[in-house]
């Protein structure tokens, strides 16, 4: 027998039907998916919030929150999870409903185990395709990152999703103390290697799905810190200054500005602007402070420990 293979990608499966849940639950998790599942839509809220979700499938006809209520919240609240409909009722639900209010398939009950399996690899596969040309057009080449634009886009969202489901969202811009010496010094694919060398370590120091990394421009790079309190926020971008300096570029550092969101009272292009500008000015009093650390919107400063 060949060895199931792994998928990246998390399934939520949503049945009132707990036998058909757990039979179902089973079966996909063969397919080699990581699975979870709910009794309902209420219970798939809680779930979404709890796990990144990559695919729902749902059933439509459910108690307190049914197949199409969810989909619609998940088209409000979690536009990157696509959903797939499955309902054993086709006059409650037609394919056309279903995907014109936003689910990306539509699947019969009772259905065939192989034709859910060929639609979650169908799925999966236009999700690899879609993350590849977003990389070509919303990606730093030189460090992986996501580069300004896709910055500015993503803020705007997380901003509004932060004050939509209250709860904190924190911005920290990132400075290399002392680039343009280094680069001077040692010639610019020695440069090249510190900023590569950043976006590595902003990724392993954030959370995967949860935070997003961006080189901002020239030697200054971003991160959104989502779902975090402020003592988490400093903590993460307290270890990207301590990782970086364990990786040892002669007199460079990182100067931080962590500031959070603050959503009364104005639209979002003011709130995202009023971000950026106050964690700009907190990194401006990390340089002028000594270099080598985190400050907090005005607060008082971290300094990174030195190796």
């Amino acid at each position: 027998m060949s060895d199931v293979k792994k998928h990246d990608m998390k399934i939520l499966l949503v049945d009132d039907d707990e036998l058909v849940l757990e039979v179902l639950t089973l079966q996909v998790a063969s397919f080699g998916y990581q699975c979870f599942s709910a009794r309902n839509g209420l219970e798939a809220i809680e779930k979404l919030k709890q796990e990144y979700i990559d695919i729902v499938v749902t059933d439509v006809v459910m108690p307190e929150m049914d197949g199409l209520e969810l989909l619609a919240y998940i088209m409000d609240y979690y536009a990157e999870t696509a959903v797939i409909v499955a309902t054993g009722y086709s006059d409650k639900a037609s394919y056309a409903d279903v995907i014109r209010a936003g689910a990306i398939d539509f699947i019969k009950k009772p259905f065939e185990l192989d034709e859910l399996e060929a639609k979650l690899s169908r799925v999966e596969r236009e999700r690899q395709m879609i993350h590849k040309l977003e990389k070509l057009s919303l990606c730093d080449a030189l460090t992986g990152l996501f580069n300004r634009r896709s910055f500015d886009i993503r803020l705007r969202e997380e901003v509004e999703r932060a004050d939509r489901q209250d709860y904190d969202v924190f911005l920290a811009l990132v400075d290399v103390d002392n680039f343009k010496s280094y680069n001077d010094t040692y010639g610019h694919p020695a440069g090249d290697k510190v900023l590569h060398a950043v976006g590595l370590i902003l990724n392993d120091c954030t959370r995967h799905n949860v935070d997003f990394t961006f080189r901002y421009g020239g030697d200054e790079f971003a991160a959104i810190l989502t779902q975090t309190s402020v003592e988490q926020a400093e903590k993460i971008m307290q270890r990207v200054l301590e990782n970086f300096d364990r990786a040892g570029f002669g007199e460079t550092s990182l100067s931080v500005g962590l500031v959070s969101c603050d959503c009364q009272n104005k639209n979002w292009t003011d709130n995202t602007a009023e971000m950026i500008e106050r964690a700009d000015n907190a990194l401006y009093k990390a340089k002028q402070s000594g270099k080598n650390k985190v400050v907090l919107g005005g607060c008082d400063t971290l300094q990174a420990k030195k190796h």
